[in-house]
């Protein structure tokens, strides 16, 4: 009654394409997509916090374009991290990898 059921979707386990197993370091291009997604939802927090900054009230605010909105600025967080990103993925992304080097060396 007690035994967990297997996944059924082979998203399961994964985030934004990302793999969670233990073995998510040891891949070279996991490494890059984990970059990439963290750029984008560092630059989707960016976008939403520009965004509640606002001056002054809208003329159009209401719940479905703010709802819109933020849609839009997800997709523009993706896009900016796949096309233009601003770095700090990359520097995450050497992180790891010097850290990786560091422990198979000790180990």
């Amino acid at each position: 009654m007690t035994t967990p059921l297997a996944p059924t979707s082979p998203l399961i386990g994964t985030a934004g394409g990302v793999s969670n197993d233990a073995s998510r370091l040891a891949s070279a291009g996991n490494l890059e997509k984990a970059g990439q997604r963290f750029e984008s939802i560092f630059t989707g927090m960016m976008l939403k916090s520009m965004r509640s900054a606002k001056l002054a009230d809208g003329l159009f605010d209401n719940k479905a374009g703010e709802q819109f909105r933020d849609m839009a600025d997800a997709k523009v967080a993706e896009s900016m991290a796949a096309h233009t990103p601003l770095g700090i993925g990359r520097a995450m992304t050497d992180f790891l990898r010097k850290s990786q080097a560091t422990e198979g060396s000790v180990a």
